[in-house]
């Protein structure tokens, strides 16, 4: 995996940049840990997941943005080792600390605490491959989309099924899902039976039939949903398209409101991601930034702003979002506690006075391990022998 800074884009050169290293067969899939902007999880073919702490002074790019040398990381500090064939997702919990979920070829789900290496739970009733998997906004409830066109709603904690949709789409195309904050209502992305690409919107006190369902086209990419849940946008966007359009969601019908025609391109997605909003230009008035993969033409941020003639802080569109400071921790979270993301305001004036980081594990290596204890047991040998040459009796 290629890590590069945020702030300092550039070209990355293999044989010359800096990598991370280290699983024995291909990553597919990965994800930052959201209260620790160094750490990161990578789920593999070769059955494992392994959990990375990148260095502070990791710099792949120099300040002109060209690539420069320095030491990969090829020792991960936990590797979680459970499932019995190829890991295909993750996700890192919203709420509590260093809790994990992943799904796997074997047809299970499982959810980590990572601090232990130990799994808190495992659901061993996927009926397919699993396509998609998310948690809800307090991180009590793990859902996934399934090749069975199923979609469950897991007790994170039990590795239960709490509910389900029976079969959202009717389409063979992939089906991804997205919970729409507090509103208790939850998104399908699929297709219909004649391929056309289609969202439906349900609820989750009710989910015998749905809402309502909005026609897209009849492109052949599966749709990827990104949900802002703090301005209440979709930004509905495509593997193979060049499209993102975004959507005003709202809790009452018609429900999805098109804002506009979005970002156009002719160079289809492989991926896309969004961006903390921690890391935008909010004095810009930068209300998103999504980085989209290409197949031969790198990462290409694109950013959507608000237009505003004031230079003020713009209250309405940047309300209050999560921080780095976890709502509780794996044990707690494990026991039964539920909450909402600790916030943090966006106002620069503010900023430095909310809550601007949990305290952090300190992860260690078995190479750092076996070094601090190979000196230890040198220091004992040496205090031993101090203590005889004074004929002071030890145990």
């Amino acid at each position: 995996m290629a890590i590069g800074r945020l702030d300092r884009p550039g070209r990355f050169e293999p044989g010359t940049s800096a990598i991370v290293s280290g699983h024995t067969g291909s990553v597919l899939d990965f994800d930052f840990n959201p209260f620790d902007d160094s750490m990161l999880a990578s789920a593999s073919e070769d059955t494992t997941i392994k959990i990375w702490q990148i260095p502070e002074d990791w710099e792949p790019t120099d300040e002109s943005g060209n690539a420069q040398g320095g030491t990969s990381v090829t020792e991960s500090i936990v590797d979680l080792v459970g499932h019995r064939k190829k890991v295909t997702l993750l996700r890192f919990n919203p709420t509590a600390n260093n809790v994990l979920a992943s799904t796997s070829a074997d047809h299970t789900v499982k959810v980590w605490d990572i601090e232990n290496a130990s799994e808190i739970s495992s659901f061993d009733e996927m009926g397919d491959l699993a396509q998609d998997i998310i948690w809800d906004v307090r991180g009590d409830i793990c859902a996934t989309s399934c090749k069975d066109k199923k979609v469950r709603m897991i007790d994170g904690r039990a590795g239960t099924v709490a509910t389900y949709i029976d079969q959202p789409h009717d389409g063979s195309k992939s089906v991804k899902i997205a919970y729409m904050g507090e509103t208790g209502k939850f998104l399908t992305l699929g297709a219909s039976k004649q391929s056309a690409r289609e969202i439906k919107v349900w609820d989750l006190k009710n989910l015998s039939e749905p809402l309502h369902t909005e026609k897209i086209d009849q492109a052949a990419g599966v749709l990827l949903p990104l949900y802002d849940n703090d301005t209440n946008v979709l930004y509905l966007c495509g593997k193979g398209d060049g499209q993102v359009r975004p959507f005003e969601f709202e809790d009452k019908a018609p429900f999805l409101h098109k804002m506009s025609d979005g970002y156009r391109s002719t160079k289809p997605s492989k991926g896309i991601c969004m961006v903390p909003k921690r890391a935008l230009n909010i004095m810009g008035c930068e209300s998103a930034r999504l980085l989209k993969l290409t197949n031969s033409d790198g990462v290409h941020p694109l950013s959507f702003t608000v237009p505003r003639k004031s230079d003020a802080f713009q209250d309405d569109i940047f309300p209050d979002c999560p921080c780095l400071t976890p709502a509780h921790t794996a044990e707690e979270w494990a026991a039964g506690s539920s909450k909402l993301p600790v916030t943090m305001s966006l106002d620069p004036v503010n900023a430095g006075k909310a809550a601007g980081g949990g305290k952090k594990k300190a992860f260690k290596t078995v190479g750092t391990l076996s070094k601090e204890l190979s000196e230890s047991e040198k220091r004992v040998v040496y205090l031993e022998a101090l203590l005889k040459s004074n004929s002071i009796a030890f145990d």
